[in-house]
């Protein structure tokens, strides 16, 4: 009778997933502009995963799986990136001045360029401010979707109505729409009806860099942080897109502005982003125009998020330490027969993910990126697009083996090792020994605060 019993709950729950998948298989797949691999920020989270196009709910299991069948999943902790938004205040700005510099100056007979001085509406407003679109809310709801059919135990009904999962957002709009509808793609999965959606807002975790000190003084607001920006935008590689754009639009090159260029690059990027469309804005740009205004994009996160100055990846330290306090924690109760927290679902942004990512050592280049090294970079690892797209993803799972406890890291669904690490689930105590320095120290309090004289002179 148990068995039966068994089999019958199981196959309710295939069938619950299958009904979701259903509802969403009627979406079409749209077609792709040439340039999506290069949106850096701003692209889909479909680029990294494209199998999701076909299906938006599946899963590979085999890499879901646990190290070895003795393994018990206990605790997963995952950093999640806010799902596809609106573009911020700032650069609806630049659309805008993009826009009317070319429905007032721009000629030529290229039906694309028709579409857009006679169709397309300047329809971006700058109240949207970086707000969730309902893209970015599908984001979520399906990343929950696919999470707690990769990790049943973990992220399931009866740990949701026990209040063993953690929802942790930061304070921003997108954050908290995204969380809340990472919880209703939980609530449809299991048709739940009455239950509320619980989180909290910790900005120290999900928005540690607005109170480092340092970071904000050395780089934030320290103009000279992103010099190898400034001079990118001057570069001749620069230079020729702003030439070949000026020169589809039949526009004179010294009114046609680096930003316009990026501009373009955003348009293009955005139209698809939100509402899976190639914008006539695409036809501004090709291959080597995307991956020049990438690379520029690029280099801003590698100087203010990443490699570029040590306090960017140092302000990450206090949700480095809550990550690891959370796995032995769980480890600790597992053990004792105390009741664990099967599951913390944290919802940041790409600034989040990539100084941590960076603090731990991923994704690491053998040379800095720079304005001047761009022909050398096409192969780098520190690519954006690949690592924080919308809703990017980092898991923490970690397993009570026969041989003791693992963790299994996951970028995007993804396994991915430790660096210098040559297994996929090393020991937990291993990666605790390969942090240790990182356990042991990284202070937020001693990296970030900064004495009162001489702030000018303070090294980043």
């Amino acid at each position: 009778m148990k068995t039966d019993y068994f089999l019958i709950n199981l196959t309710v729950v295939f069938l619950s997933i299958n009904m979701v998948r259903l509802s969403f298989s009627k979406l079409t797949r749209p077609a792709m502009p040439a340039i999506a691999h290069y949106f850096g920020t701003k692209g889909r989270y479909e680029e990294v995963n494209p199998h999701l196009l076909n299906d938006i709910l599946f899963v590979n299991t085999s890499l879901v799986a646990p190290p070895s069948p003795d393994c018990n999943a206990v605790n997963l902790v995952s950093v999640v990136r806010h799902g596809t938004r609106y573009p911020t205040t700032k650069n609806v700005k630049k659309l805008a001045r993009l826009y009317d510099l070319v429905a007032s100056d721009a000629s030529g007979s290229a039906p694309w360029l028709n579409d857009i001085k006679n169709h397309w509406k300047m329809w971006y407003t700058e109240d949207m401010d970086g707000k969730l679109v309902e893209k970015g809310r599908d984001d979520h709801r399906h990343l929950a979707m696919r999470l707690a059919k990769s990790f049943p135990t973990l992220i399931s009904e009866e740990s949701l109505s026990g209040n063993r999962i953690d929802f942790i957002t930061s304070s921003k709009h997108r954050c908290v729409d995204s969380i809340k509808a990472f919880q209703e793609g939980l609530h449809k999965l299991w048709d739940v009806q009455d239950m509320d959606y619980k989180h909290y807002v910790d900005d120290s975790l999900m928005r540690f860099f607005d109170h480092c000190e340092r970071f904000v003084t050395s780089v934030e607001n320290n103009k000279t942080a992103l010099n190898e920006v400034h001079r990118f935008k001057s570069s001749r590689e620069m230079d020729a897109v702003r030439r070949k754009i000026a020169s589809r639009l039949q526009i004179p090159y010294n009114q046609f502005t680096p930003d316009m260029a990026e501009a373009a690059y955003f348009l293009c990027s955005y139209e698809f982003a939100i509402k899976s469309e190639i914008s006539p804005w695409c036809n501004l740009l090709d291959e080597s125009d995307a991956q020049v205004l990438e690379y520029k994009s690029e280099l801003k996160q590698y100087w203010k998020r990443g490699y570029g100055h040590h306090i960017n990846r140092k302000s990450s330290c206090p949700l480095f330490h809550d990550i690891f306090k959370r796995l032995n924690k769980s480890a600790y109760d597992y053990r004792f027969g105390e009741v664990v927290k099967t599951a913390t679902i944290q919802v940041g942004h790409g600034e989040t993910l990539l100084p941590l990512l960076s603090l731990m050592g991923f994704f690491k280049d053998e040379k800095p990126l720079t304005a001047d090294n761009f022909s050398q970079q096409h192969n780098r690892k520190f690519r954006t697009g690949r690592i924080v797209p919308y809703a990017a993803n980092l898991v923490f799972v970690l397993y009570e083996c026969r041989d003791g406890l693992r963790v299994q890291l996951f970028l995007n669904e993804k396994p991915i090792p430790f660096p210098n690490m040559n297994q996929f689930a090393p020991l937990f105590e291993t990666v605790r020994k390969h942090y240790s320095k990182l356990l042991q120290g990284c202070d937020f309090k001693k990296e970030c605060d900064m004495p009162q004289k001489n702030l000018r002179n303070t090294e980043l």
